[in-house]
């Protein structure tokens, strides 16, 4: 004889509480989940001091997933992930920029001035000559970061090559304006290759008093005679 529903309910109920706590459903915190995220892209923060803003977020994801899991623990669970986007987090918000701090004090040559391209790029909408400032800066010598421009490598190992300032220009090899652009001379042993990376660079700067012609580009004002190149 079958038993009645009612006894049916109070059946599966009282096995349903039996169970272990471990077979109780919890959901993973999604704060966790974005918390490790974070931390595993924000290890390119070690290469870009632009990317800090990543283990920071790592950080704060970390720390909202305590709270929720500390807040609801039938309910979360993650703890483990939590942990690791937060050592990631907080690892690479102290290492990143203490690393970028010490190349930025340590990286210029003695008896080079740092300088960067903004000083030698003539200001949106007006003639495309050198600036004021590049002018002040002929014959000094100076150093500055920059991207090797794709189309201005005679070969694949070259002592010279077109300088330009942002990744976009270096990568798509587009005409950059005038002043966005330097002439580098190696004279040390070094030769430059393609690369898509930024490179340090030190040497004497000269303003010239008209377009220098460059195979592939319309020409440069600025040449750097340089002596460091990274």
């Amino acid at each position: 004889m079958l038993k009645p529903e009612s006894q049916n309910e109070a059946f599966f109920q009282g096995v349903a509480e039996d169970l272990p706590e471990e077979f109780s459903y919890k959901a993973l915190s999604r704060a966790a989940i974005l918390s490790v995220f974070f931390g595993l892209f924000g290890l390119l923060a070690w290469f870009s001091p632009l990317l800090t803003v990543l283990p920071f977020l790592a950080t704060l994801f970390a720390c909202l997933a305590f709270y929720n899991l500390n807040r609801f623990p039938a309910e979360l669970t993650g703890k483990l992930w939590a942990a690791i986007g937060g050592v990631l987090g907080i690892a690479l918000l102290i290492g990143a920029p203490a690393k970028h701090s010490y190349i930025y004090l340590t990286e210029v040559p003695d008896g080079y001035e740092r300088i960067s391209f903004a000083a030698l790029k003539s200001p949106m909408g007006a003639p495309d000559v050198p600036t004021l400032e590049a002018l002040k800066l002929n014959g000094k010598k100076i150093f500055l970061k920059g991207y090797i421009h794709p189309t201005s490598l005679a070969s694949m190992s070259s002592k010279s090559f077109v300088l330009v300032p942002d990744w976009a220009t270096c990568c798509f090899g587009t005409q950059p304006p005038l002043t966005h652009m330097i002439e580098v001379r190696l004279v040390n042993e070094k030769f430059a290759t393609r690369s898509y990376r930024q490179h340090s660079l030190a040497g004497t700067f000269e303003v010239m008093p008209q377009i220098k012609e460059i195979d592939g580009l319309t020409g440069v004002y600025y040449v750097l005679e340089a002596e460091h190149f990274q």
